[in-house]
């Protein structure tokens, strides 16, 4: 079966710069490559012929012997003026191409790389008065901070770093796999072609160390859970000398044994008794700011709910203040009394034996069910 043209294969002209042809082959590649197409036969065939086109089209001397003879002019069984170690040309693709994609690829010894420091999250367990009103609040946190020994180099007073011995200072090395050579970042000194010559006894060469620190955190009023705090540079330290991270502070809310929060508002249960709910009064409310006295009107049914405004949560983000949802729930009386009984008995005979209108709800309700069971009998 004849070869398709290796322009053709890439999909791109026959005066295709280095840059286009390497931009075509690293699509072809993410799009191909048997560690995302596993069992593909087709995609693995692709993949094979992607790779032999841009290894003849990226090398001067074989795409000029191709442009003239074809196939032939690289085909390494004739003798031909492009013949070529294959291991040698996936390796310098592998590091070329896969390099950029997958962040490897060929580095230059000798360069200390810095790197930031990591991020930390810490979950910050608040009451809802000091989520609402606001707090200072003193966290233990664990974290990696400089060697004071060393300040951060790794390496003992008087000492420093020497070229890797792995990798003789370029920061790769190659493995060979069989057919394949692979480059890859060196184990020993982790691409910075250096490693030190005395380590520091306080990090271990590390040039960090774990410490446990207390930070004061200020508390915005009107946080709730799943909010964040963020504490610029006191996350982990950087490393040879790159900035620290952050420390995010995740706020949780505990759960109140009053009030529920929804958003800026708040909503609690005020319990009344049957005589209140019948007859009115007044009852205490609670407030985040104390008690204040509620209006019970006569006749209230369990369930009312009277609105406090302005005594729910100011939000941190700003807006209006929310309100206080008090829900008045009537409480039956327990553990009575023979003469109490009796007198309820009295009351019930009197309720009843006047009209309906002192329980329209139980009523109503009566007469509902009354109706439904008689279209239940008359199959409508």
């Amino acid at each position: 079966m004849s070869k398709r043209d290796f322009y053709e294969v890439l999909g791109v002209e026959r005066t295709a710069t280095e840059a286009e042809l390497k931009k075509a082959y690293r699509r072809l590649a993410m799009k191909h490559h048997p560690d995302r197409n596993e069992g593909n036969t087709e995609s693995e065939a692709h993949f094979k012929e992607a790779k032999e086109a841009y290894e003849v089209l990226s090398d001067t001397r074989k795409r000029a012997a191709y442009d003239q003879f074809g196939h032939a002019g690289v085909d390494p069984s004739g003798g031909g003026a492009g013949g070529f170690n294959a291991s040698d040309a996936f390796s310098d693709i592998f590091g070329d191409v896969f390099g950029d994609i997958f962040g490897g690829g060929r580095r230059s010894g000798g360069r200390t790389r810095a790197y930031r420091g990591a991020d930390l999250a810490y979950e910050l367990t608040l009451e809802l008065e000091q989520a609402a009103f606001g707090d200072s609040v003193t966290i233990t946190v664990p974290t990696v901070i400089t060697c004071d020994e060393c300040e951060g180099s790794g390496a003992e007073a008087g000492s420093g770093k020497v070229s890797c011995t792995t990798c003789g200072g370029h920061g790769t090395v190659r493995m060979q796999q069989g057919f394949f050579s692979i480059q890859q970042t060196c184990p020993s000194c982790k691409g910075a072609g250096q490693t030190i010559e005395h380590p520091c006894r306080g990090c271990r060469g590390e040039g960090v160390k774990s410490e446990t620190r207390s930070l004061s955190v200020k508390v915005p009023a009107g946080v709730d859970t799943g909010d964040r705090i963020r504490l610029s540079g006191e996350g982990e330290a950087g490393r040879n000398g790159g900035p620290p991270g952050d420390l995010y502070v995740e706020i949780n809310v505990k759960q109140h044994s009053l009030f529920e929060r929804h958003g800026p508002n708040l909503h609690c249960d005020i319990p009344i008794s049957f005589i209140t709910a019948a007859l009115g009064g007044e009852v205490e409310a609670p407030t985040l700011d104390g008690q204040v006295r509620l209006e019970i009107p006569s006749e209230t049914q369990t369930g009312r709910v009277f609105r406090l405004r302005g005594k729910g949560v100011l939000p941190v983000r700003g807006g209006a203040q929310g309100d206080l949802m008090a829900r008045v729930v009537v409480e039956t009386p327990v553990k009575l009394k023979r003469d109490q009984k009796e007198l309820l008995k009295q009351l019930d005979e009197s309720l009843r034996g006047s009209n309906r209108s002192h329980s329209p709800r139980e009523h109503g309700w009566l007469d509902g069910v009354k109706s439904f069971f008689e279209r239940l009998g008359s199959g409508d």
